[in-house]
Order: structure tokens, then sequence, then C-alpha cells
């Protein structure tokens, strides 16, 4: 943040999925999802069903669904209801809402052996909160990201139940199959993540239908975008969506450097595999937000944080983390991207950080950036120099082939700074032990 299918063969996919150091569970997630939106796309109700394998050789007696969407809301209150709200669930025995009423845990009806699947469905209603957010409005457009509930991982830490986190992310799932059908007023246009299509649906409504395989999350906005489609030089589908008022300048940059970013970074860490990206552009939306296979922009004349969203389809959604535990992993690695693509200079960019002190790490989780704020900045600059100053130290060549192949080692897995780290060293003969003390890479 700076604030889909493919076709049968159609992409070769890299040398196998990675596993986590200790397993997470559960796994192989498929998401069935049908909701209906009103006039204005400002209320949607439907019925979504996951189904879920036990991935470890312990019994799975519960699960956690994630309800991110109440992250600023928490509980509401008695006459502003929380703005995702769960009922008529099956499958297990829902018990109370906690964490600010963004976890709610789901007794399974017996114990869940290795191997073994199972599935529950619920009823869900979406509320768009009156803000201009990543989940909000503006003007007549609605943005619903992290809208739909999702499961929570468990893995050797236990159950991932950490806080919202308004000035970052807190996110943290494995990566899933999603199919949603999407019923709303023909007068809207829909931008979703996947493969997405649309059709006629009742008189004066329309439906999209998207279908994603292996993404952590569903997002989709709504609204009477201007729009545009074309495909790379890669071959990947480029859908632009824009409010009227967005300047039209910043629409042509934004544009262009997506196109272009999608094939650049394609061939630095990994064929983009989802086959389509929505770019979602408006005037006023704060900085850009990232979710697979769509990116929200705020757009200027001089364009938008396009470049450093579109490197997060890969670092963060291919690539995944905990994004509560390791920020890093994800921010700093799309910000070098960003500045790569640019050709920023950063040589001697590491002179002109202000380090706070020496129990700051840039490895910091969102517990620690959350109470310093004012410091978050550095999971950017001070994170993206460092990876600019890794390249210096070890070589271009060989900085190229390690990301790369780390890409490919962790594609759908999920990455962390010990694997890293560790793939770094094996990538150079030099001893990268002061490397990370001098950035506070731990």
């Amino acid at each position: 943040m700076t604030a889909g299918a493919t076709a049968a063969g159609a992409v070769t996919e890299p040398r196998g999925e990675a596993r986590p150091p200790e397993t997470a569970t559960p796994d192989r997630l498929r998401y069935d999802v049908t909701v209906r939106g009103d006039a204005d796309g400002s209320h949607w109700s439907g019925r979504q069903r996951v189904s879920f394998r036990n991935a470890t050789e312990r019994p799975l007696r519960e699960v956690y669904l994630r309800l991110w969407g109440n992250g600023v809301d928490g509980c509401g209150t008695p006459g502003r209801p929380s703005p995702v709200r769960v009922s008529n669930v099956r499958g297990g025995d829902p018990g109370r809402l906690t964490v600010k009423c963004t976890a709610l845990r789901i007794t399974l009806p017996k114990p869940l052996t290795r191997g073994k699947r199972a599935s529950i469905a619920f009823d869900v209603s979406i509320t768009v909160p009156e803000r201009n957010d990543r989940f909000g409005r503006e003007g007549a457009f609605r943005f619903l990201g992290n809208a739909l509930p999702v499961l929570a991982v468990h893995d050797a830490k236990g159950w991932h139940l950490d806080p919202y986190a308004p000035i970052g992310e807190s996110f943290y799932s494995l990566a899933s199959d999603f199919q949603v059908r999407i019923d709303h007023p023909s007068t809207l246009k829909v931008p979703a993540t996947g493969r997405s299509w649309t059709q006629a649906g009742e008189p004066g409504r329309a439906i999209t239908h998207s279908i994603a395989h292996q993404v952590r999350d569903f997002a989709w906005a709504a609204g009477p975008f201007r729009t545009a489609s074309e495909t790379s030089a890669g071959g990947v589908r480029v859908k632009s969506y824009w409010a009227p008022n967005t300047p039209a300048a910043g629409v042509r940059l934004t544009r262009r450097d997506g196109v272009n970013a999608i094939d650049r970074f394609s061939k630095e860490f990994g064929r983009y595999p989802y086959g389509e990206i929505d770019l979602v552009m408006t005037e006023k939306f704060g900085g850009g937000m990232e979710y697979p296979g769509l990116v929200l922009l705020g757009t200027t004349d001089e364009g938008s944080a396009v470049v450093h969203e579109v490197a997060h389809q890969w670092w963060y959604g291919i690539v995944g983390n905990d994004q509560y535990s390791a920020p890093w992993l994800d921010e700093s690695f799309a910000q070098y991207a960003n500045a790569r693509f640019y050709g920023w200079d950063t040589r001697g960019c590491w002179s002109d950080v202000y380090w706070p002190n020496d129990r700051t790490a840039l490895t910091d989780s969102m517990a620690y950036w959350a109470a310093h704020r004012d410091q978050y900045h550095l999971v950017y600059t001070a994170g993206s120099c460092a990876l600019a100053d890794l390249e210096r130290t070890i070589g271009a060549a060989a900085m190229a082939r390690l990301l790369k192949r780390y890409a490919q080692d962790h594609w759908y897995g999920v990455s962390t700074t010990t694997a890293f780290k560790k793939a770094a060293q094996s990538a150079t003969g030099k001893d990268l032990g002061p490397f990370w003390k001098q950035h506070h890479i731990r």
C-alpha cells in the first residue's frame, strides 16, 4: 500500500509451491460467493461458502473468520452496526466476535484430521463506510477492499488474530481460489479481482462473474467509471477504470506505466500468472492500495503510485508474507522495484536515513510501527534503500538472480525474513552479517 483464472496451458508455473517453515493451515481454500448490490453499490448482501483442508498433523477443531472490513469501526454502536456482518452460519458453531469484531471463531462439528476437507457457509451483509478508504467511498464510487471475510491462518505460532492496522496492513492469508458472482445495477461498472466478464441480469441489472485462482484476497469496486482495455506486450489484459473527474494526464500516465510495469516485473520476478489486472483511478483516493489483480489509485496530473502497487502483485500477492509481523517483506520490496523501474539514483541513500535508535529494526512488526507512526515511512524509504545497498554489495546480476529465484521458490507460498536472509547469503561469497546489522535487518 502507498495507501484470475488462466487458460489451460497458458502459464508455465515456476518450480513448485513453497511451504512456510512451519506448515500453515487451513489451506487449499476455495471461496464461492454470491452478492447483490443496491442502487448505488453502498450495500451488498449474499451468501459465502469456503471449503478448506487441514494441512497439519494436529486435528483442526475450529477456524476463524477475519472480518477485516470492521477494522476501523470495530463493533459499531447501537444505531450504527459494524460494516460487515455474518449470520446463518452452517458447517460449524459460531462464537462471539473478538478483536474488535474482526475475528469470529467457528467450532467445527468434529475434529478435521490431516488431509481432510470441510466447509462452512454463511450469509454476509456489507455496508460501505462513508469514508474515502480502501473499504469506503468517494462520491459515486465504492471501494470494497477487505470487505469479504477470509479465513485466518494457523501455524507454529498459533492462530494469527492480530488487530487491524489503519496505517498499513495486518493481513495474512494463504493462496486461495475464488469464484464470485456480483449482481449489480447495470449503470455501475464493477472492476474485480480475477478474470471477469459481465452479462445481463434482471431488468436494469447486470451480473459480473469473476474467477481467480491462487490469490490471497478478493476485492471489487463499483461506480459509473469510464473504462478502457489493452493488452500488454507480454499478453496481460490491463483494464482501466476511472472517475470522470480524474485528471486526464494522470489517467494516461497511469495506464502507460501500469502496462509497462506488469511486463517489466514479469521478466524480473516471474511471469504474472493471473492474465488480467484492473487499475481503478479516482482523484482523491489517498495514495494507492493493492489487491490481487486490482489496485486502487489516487491519481493526479502527475500520475499515481501504480508501479509500486503493481509490484505488490508479486511482493505480497504471489510471494506472500505475514503483513502484520513483517511488513518490510512486501512494502520495502515493492518500493525497491518501483525505484528500479523509474531509475532513481540510490547511491549513498543510506547516509540520508535517520534511524531512531538501536532498538528499532527495519523488520519490526506493525505493532511497533502503529505505536510509532512517524517512523513508518522507514519501511518504504530505508527498506528500499537497504535492498539497493544489497544489490551493490552482491552485484546487480547476483541480485537479479536472487530475487527471481526467491520468487520462484516462494511462488504462492509465504516469505519470511529468515528465509530471505538465507537466500541472500547463498547468493554471494561475502559474509552478509555486517550488512544485516548495518541496515537493522534482524
